[in-house]
């Protein structure tokens, strides 16, 4: 009976030996301080509280600068709230919408390159599930785990044995050969 050994990882395989962890692509740190050295999640945050402190901000002096001019009987006091509040309130409403808005295309752009990340370490894990089955025939079966002989040899080994290797005369064990010894060294 032969029994099947797990193939070793192709080369450039991310993943060692008899290792069960999936690789990461681009991942640094333990996530001890998350905007510690990271620029761009620094940035959104910023946008984010800027924006949101902004456009209810802008709100509040529209609505100071409409309460002003209700109150005054005066034409020139008006003036002054509604350029002050109408058009203060306006812009810093406008400006504290563009920064929200900008830190959404931020954390957007965030979302899109942990995508990215999650896409590697997937592509990463299929290649060497890929490479890891290349090994296997069609029948689910390690093509190196075939018993074979060389030549006209007495021995069985298995196809990827160090002391046939090297061989081209290899043929595959019939069940009509009799008196066959397994090799020592790769044990079929």
């Amino acid at each position: 009976m032969t029994t099947m050994s797990s193939p070793a990882p192709a080369s450039g395989s991310r993943l060692g030996a008899g290792t069960t962890a999936l690789p990461r692509a681009g991942r640094s740190g333990s996530g001890a301080a998350p905007l510690k050295n990271d620029s761009s999640r620094l940035f959104q945050s910023a946008l984010f509280w800027v924006g949101a402190a902004l456009l209810p901000l802008g709100l509040v002096v529209i609505l100071l600068g409409w309460y002003g001019v209700a109150n005054t009987p005066f034409g020139y006091d008006q003036q002054s709230y509604m350029i002050s509040g109408g058009f203060g309130g306006l812009a810093l409403t406008f400006v504290g919408g563009f920064l929200y808005f900008g830190s959404w295309l931020a954390r957007i752009a965030e979302d899109n390159r942990e995508a990215s990340r999650r896409l590697a370490d997937t592509l990463l894990v299929l290649a060497d599930v890929t490479s890891r089955s290349a090994a296997l025939t069609d029948q689910g079966v390690d093509a190196a785990a075939i018993p074979v002989t060389a030549g006209e040899g007495t021995t069985i080994h298995r196809r990827d044995c160090p002391l046939v290797a090297h061989r081209e005369d290899l043929r595959p064990v019939g069940e009509h050969q009799q008196d066959l010894v397994a090799c020592r060294v790769c044990r079929p």
